[in-house]
């Protein structure tokens, strides 16, 4: 689950926060999201699975201000061995995710979890 200091201000409409992360070695990289479950974004959503990513996780809860909340975590397969991703594939998928998802306004800085974060 992402943690969500508030729900007042969304990064776009019904997105309340998105994280881009990578299991150590950090080359294959997964997109968490937490919206709306009242209203989900479905062009966000339509745009992340649009560049070839596919849910494999969808978990509601409620945030501690009553908002429902749905944590959907995205992940894309790559030519690499066990499905990761190809230096290349990385360049070029995480181009594509600033390019789509810059097309809602949403930035972020792609990030290595530590082995606590990634294998909880």
């Amino acid at each position: 689950m992402l943690f969500l200091k508030s729900t007042a201000v969304p990064v776009a409409p019904g997105v309340f926060t998105v994280d881009v992360a990578a299991k150590p070695p950090g080359k294959t990289f997964m997109i968490y999201i937490a919206v709306d479950a009242a209203n989900p974004p479905t062009d966000f959503i339509g745009a992340v699975e649009g560049m070839g990513f596919k849910q494999v996780l969808t978990k509601p809860y409620t945030h501690h201000d009553g908002k429902k909340i749905m944590d959907i975590h995205f992940q894309k397969a790559g030519t690499d061995i066990f499905e990761g991703w190809t230096d290349a594939e990385k360049n070029a998928n995480l181009a594509l995710m600033q390019e789509v998802l810059g097309k809602f306004d949403v930035s972020f800085t792609p990030r290595v979890m530590s082995l606590a974060e990634a294998y909880r």
